[in-house]
């Protein structure tokens, strides 16, 4: 018993078929164990191989080609950002817009602004045409979890807005400029908050989050940063402005006398502040270990907002001469990018949409041909055979063209940029075959691209289906009587003068969806002017319907935004503004015109405006 018992726990065996048997045993157990480790390896191989890389771009507002280190500033210092030249490929002569909301159309669509309907910077004037595929639709389409951190200014109503364009998630501000850079009234996807701190620092923390979250779900991001500085009021935090604000500086604009000191050094500041924050996230992607597998791409919006040092170029923000366009374009992805790399092409913001979707294996499926061109084999050194080409710079009915070598003003004078960056010398006559080709060029964008724009008859979308909230600034409204704007800038302006029951707001919409909203209205108004009565109205097809309350709480905020100032701002102030609700309003589906009425008056004014909240309640 006892040897039959040791036999049974492995004691040998001389039975030769035993043998035999645990020997296939063994053998087939290896081979199983070899195929799984072989589809495990080839498993993360092929998702290594197919798996999508992820995308940051970071979008600078009102910085110019020589605000940076890297070109050349020895005023300043922007490691981070230059790094992402020494660490991935650098272009030359990239081209933009002369302002904002233009520029970031085309980086959205890969066509040139006016044909996506954007020829403002407020008043409805910077929308996106709803026909228009944006890049984050494409990426979103593709399986990327989608967000974008700061400045949107290409429409505010939904589906205008970031969230109907793409983008999952949304925290910034919709408008081109704000009045206050510390802890202001922001949104989040539609919902009014208040921020956290310098605004660059909060929506580079948002962005972080976001790519954390991403990455913990396993999800492939594209984390868009349209970051509002050095864009004027001219704010900063005390740790930056305080290495500046008694600062010598070595280099000038070339029209010295132009130059606003203080504006100049916060300006700097701010670029500082920029790149400390740019460094910060390239940081937390290393921390991620998702470095290698995130392409980080680096542009400005337009030429500076300011006179100081920018190459001698002719031109700041609003001209299409070189000063006014060129930026810097800085693309870093160490898997897929050489380190180093220095790209003389010109090329142009309506490039980013198929290059990055290029370089990410997406198909750029838009409703409407793309003006721009992936830049891919440049990017990974696959030159041979590209293509002369003419890039086309527009603003105001005033058109530049630039090919390789010459640009054309929007004059019709030629210039050899190479030789004179600073477009001092005309030589149309020496090159007049180039002059001719430039020159038609400029007819033709002029006469089938500007064209497009037309009439914008787009009514302000609200209550629209895909959103339960919507925003209706006073920067939309038209005034009627007495009343006055804080500024003349709109984008972040309030409504103030309201003295008389005939003065009233409105604004031209369209009903999306109807149903019934909450009506809240952001007000300020101190306690000796009580009592107003305030409506809103709806009128649509014969159709009138109201709400109305009585203002009741006092709110007299001090005006703020001076205390933050580095330099004197042309923007307007700021308030507290808070909400007050006038009630539930049940709209129809369709257009029609929203007023605003103070219907009495019994002190010496209704109320100063801010914005409306419409919120759906019957869902």
């Amino acid at each position: 018993m006892s040897n039959q018992r040791k036999k049974k726990k492995g004691s040998k065996t001389n039975n030769p078929f035993c043998t035999l048997v645990l020997a296939l045993d063994h053998c087939l157990f290896n081979m199983i164990l070899m195929r799984r480790i072989v589809s495990f390896f080839l498993l993360i191989f092929s998702w290594s191989l197919f798996a999508k890389p992820n995308i940051v771009v970071f979008l600078t507002d009102d910085q110019g080609w020589g605000d940076l280190s890297l070109n050349g500033n020895d005023d300043l210092s922007t490691p981070n950002i230059d790094s992402l030249a020494k660490d991935g490929a650098s272009f030359d002569s990239f081209y933009v817009c002369p302002v904002c909301s233009p520029t970031r159309a085309e980086f959205l669509t890969g066509r040139y602004h006016p044909r996506s309907g954007v020829y403002s910077t407020s008043a409805g004037g910077e929308r996106l045409d709803l026909d228009e595929t944006t890049i984050a639709d494409l990426f979103q389409a593709a399986g990327y979890r989608t967000g974008a951190f700061g400045k949107w200014h290409n429409g505010m109503q939904f589906p205008y807005h970031p969230n109907g364009r793409g983008f999952e998630e949304y925290y910034g501000f919709c408008s081109g400029h704000w009045g206050d850079y510390f802890s202001p009234l922001l949104e989040r996807n539609g919902e009014l908050v208040k921020g956290n701190g310098f605004c660059i620092d909060d929506f580079t923390d948002q962005a972080m989050t976001f790519i954390e979250t991403s990455v913990q779900a396993k999800k492939p991001f594209f984390a868009y940063l349209p970051y509002n500085t050095p864009h004027s009021p001219m704010q900063v935090p005390d740790r930056f402005w305080n290495k500046f604000k008694d600062k010598e500086l070595k280099l000038h604009n070339r029209d010295p006398h132009k130059e606003k000191r203080l504006h100049q050094l916060c300006a700097l500041a701010m670029c500082e502040n920029i790149d400390w924050n740019i460094g910060r996230l390239l940081a937390k992607l290393d921390k991620l270990k998702v470095t290698d597998d995130t392409i980080v791409l680096f542009f400005h919006d337009n030429g500076p907002n300011g006179a100081r040092w920018n190459g001698d170029m002719r031109g700041r923000k609003g001209s299409t001469d070189e000063g006014g366009v060129r930026s810097p374009l800085l693309v870093r992805w160490p898997k897929g990018i050489k380190a180093g790399t220095e790209l003389p092409q010109i090329a142009a913001a309506i490039d980013l949409l198929p290059t990055l979707t290029d370089l990410c294996d997406i198909p750029a499926k838009t409703a409407k041909k793309l003006d721009g061109i992936s830049l891919k084999p440049l990017l990974t050194g696959r030159q041979e055979g590209w293509s002369e080409r003419i890039l086309i710079s527009h603003w105001k009915g005033r058109t530049s063209a630039r090919n390789q070598r010459f640009r054309l003003d929007n004059k019709g004078k030629l210039y050899d940029i190479p030789e004179d960056p600073g477009q001092r010398v005309e030589v149309g006559k020496k090159h007049p075959k180039v002059n001719a080709e430039l020159l038609a060029a400029v007819k033709k964008f002029d006469d089938e691209v500007a064209s497009e724009l037309g009439t914008d008859d787009r009514p302000f979308v609200i209550a629209h289906p895909g959103a339960k909230r919507t925003q209706i600034p006073a920067r939309d409204a038209t005034a009627h009587g007495g009343l006055k704007r804080s500024n003349k800038f709109p984008n972040c302006s309030y409504f103030t003068n309201w003295t008389k029951t005939e003065d009233k707001l409105a604004w031209e919409v369209e009903v999306g969806a109807s149903g019934k909203y909450l009506v809240e209205m952001w007000y300020t108004c101190p306690k000796k002017d009580l009592g107003s009565l305030v409506q809103l109205s709806f009128t649509n097809k014969g159709s009138f319907v109201s709400v109305g309350n009585l203002v009741q709480q006092a709110n007299d905020p001090p005006l703020r935004g001076m205390e933050n100032d580095r330099s004197p701002r042309t923007e307007s102030y700021v308030k507290a503004f808070k909400p007050m609700k006038l009630g539930v309003i049940e709209l129809k589906k369709g257009k029609g015109a929203l007023t605003l009425q103070a219907l009495r008056i019994p002190g010496s004014q209704a109320l100063e405006f801010r914005l409306l909240m419409l919120t759906r309640v019957d869902n």
